[in-house]
């Protein structure tokens, strides 16, 4: 398991591996996969019941995924404020720490639940499934997760969410796509945030970032936009409305539809994790 940041094992599946949890005890020598391998299947099984709760009342649940600061909330803000009297919506926040991002949305006049995760780097089913018992699902038609910043793991653990939106910053770097493939091959719709700083920055261009995207074997579609300028977002609010649209197709022909999941991110960020714990321990 991941000692550093401990993101494997979370405040939501936690009773599955202390005292006497399901995955307490297992096989000797297998321990550490055994129990990975069992807590992502417990997970994807609550996510499946997240997701039949979503499509039983027919809201779309989108996952907002990026590093901290790329500017989730302030989308949110924004996209509330233009679209709240066309959709219901409502908003669950994941951080490490503090309500200072679920206050913010509830001061533009929407319910938001606030998960702190503690040291875990990430959201989980388990986080989600308890936060939708303090909401109305069925009062919602567009319901937002914002995950943990982290450009790893968040891409790792289905949610129950129908869409991913993986956001990059203009201040992070075009290359953020090659070095986080994982993160990024899992984006249904890339946003590059804070698209009016472009002026003044030299170093960001937004076609590099397309082509490392591409190069990922992805094809989705990419949206520049400001949410403080209120650049792009008009190509933002259609696309929401698109998305809400398919949802309630699939849900009148009783069908779903799943993100693109990267399990593979759990493995590299806990060899990523055991590594600067060894590089520590000989510094």
């Amino acid at each position: 398991m991941c000692d550093t940041c401990g993101c494997n094992v979370t405040s939501g599946n936690a009773h599955l591996v202390t005292n006497d949890g399901k995955y307490t005890r297992t096989e000797d020598g297998k321990s550490a996969i055994t129990v990975l391998k069992n807590l992502l299947s417990e997970n994807d099984h609550v996510a499946a019941h997240n997701r039949e709760h979503f499509d039983r009342h027919g809201a779309l649940a989108i996952n907002l995924m990026s590093s901290p600061g790329s500017g989730k909330t302030a989308l949110l803000e924004a996209t509330i404020e233009a679209l709240k009297n066309e959709f219901s919506i409502a908003v669950i926040e994941g951080d490490l720490e503090t309500e200072n991002d679920a206050e913010r949305i509830r001061n533009k006049g929407v319910p938001a639940i606030q998960i702190t995760t503690g040291n875990a780097c990430h959201l989980d089913a388990h986080m989600v499934h308890d936060a939708l018992h303090k909401l109305d699902s069925s009062k919602i038609d567009i319901l937002f997760i914002e995950n943990v910043g982290n450009l790893v793991c968040p891409a790792s653990f289905d949610l129950g969410q129908h869409r991913n939106i993986t956001l990059l910053s203009v201040t992070e770097g075009d290359d953020k796509p090659a070095k986080y493939p994982v993160m990024f091959r899992a984006a249904d719709l890339m946003l590059l945030t804070k698209s009016d700083l472009l002026a003044v920055l030299d170093d960001f261009d937004p076609a590099k970032a397309e082509h490392a995207l591409r190069h990922l074997a992805s094809e989705a579609p990419v949206i520049e936009l400001s949410a403080r300028k209120g650049l792009g977002l008009a190509q933002w609010f259609e696309w929401l409305r698109s998305e809400i649209k398919a949802q309630r197709e699939r849900v009148a022909n009783n069908e779903t539809i799943r993100p693109n999941i990267q399990p593979e991110g759990v493995e590299l960020h806990q060899a990523d994790s055991h590594h600067h714990h060894h590089d520590h321990s000989h510094s």
